[in-house]
């Protein structure tokens, strides 16, 4: 039996959900963030929120917090279909749109979309350049009235697939694997076009700052104020979002903790 094409990309939509579960389920994590009321997974989540990562990162938040109300806005490149299809098993609603195809109907899409439903966008894809941050998550920010929360990752010492424009990294079984939470941005409303670009570089500064300090954690492996596993286990096994379980008066790192050591 001949299969459709919408088969295929749904079977390797879900070949690639479980390769990655199984890849990056043997990393040991840790996270930290700038403050309260970032992390769609806690109790205490002040979303939605439109969440900012560099490409070469797709998978750390795809395993990190599945099922979080969370939709990723991804290109409409045919690729992107095997994407779209392993975030639907992974708990992701997808968004399909980029800055250069699709932009006005991904955005009509987000209006319309299900209450409370964050964002997360890879402000340097789908093509690059490299850790460059495009306009249009400031001007949707702006446009919706939702807060940007940058994502840093890093692995210790990860492999690169030097030839992809992003530098991929792929992360050492067993290694580890750290993330850091920034702090809000507000974005003004009905932000005029001269300050766009104003806008856009402070939040490009704050998404590297974010994963430079991401990265030199997962490869000093000091211990910073404030930090988390990113599960616990329970007795039946089954995985759960380890800040539902932290007591209110913990400890919340500042910008300046991040860099220290306990």
């Amino acid at each position: 039996m001949k299969l459709s094409n919408s088969k295929m990309n749904r079977a390797g939509g879900w070949l690639l959900s479980q390769g990655l579960d199984l890849w990056m389920r043997s990393l040991s994590y840790r996270y930290a963030c700038y403050e309260p009321g970032c992390d769609p997974a806690a109790a205490d989540f002040e979303g939605p929120a439109i969440f900012l990562l560099w490409h070469e990162y797709i998978p750390f938040p795809f395993y990190m917090r599945p099922r979080c109300k969370m939709a990723l806005l991804v290109s409409q490149h045919g690729d992107a279909e095997l994407l779209s299809q392993a975030a639907a098993f992974r708990g992701f609603d997808t968004v399909r749109g980029s800055s250069t195809r699709g932009g006005a109907a991904a955005i009509k899409q987000i209006l319309t979309g299900a209450a409370g439903t964050s964002l997360c966008i890879t402000p340097d894809g789908p093509r690059g350049p490299r850790r460059k941050l495009a306009p249009g998550c400031v001007f949707l920010a702006s446009r919706l009235g939702l807060p940007i929360v940058p994502l840093g990752f890093g692995y210790h010492r990860p492999w690169r697939y030097r030839r992809a424009w992003d530098q991929f990294a792929i992360p050492k079984p067993g290694s580890r694997a750290r993330a850091v939470v920034g702090p809000k941005i507000i974005v003004p409303p009905d932000i005029e076009r001269d300050d766009l670009d104003h806008w856009r570089t402070h939040t490009e500064w704050m998404l590297n700052h974010v994963t430079e300090a991401a990265e030199q954690w997962a490869n000093d492996g000091l211990t910073r104020r404030g930090e988390k596993p990113l599960y616990v286990k329970r007795a039946e096994k089954r995985l759960i979002p380890f800040p539902a379980l932290m007591p209110e008066n913990c400890v919340q790192p500042s910008i300046d903790t991040l860099s220290l050591t306990s």
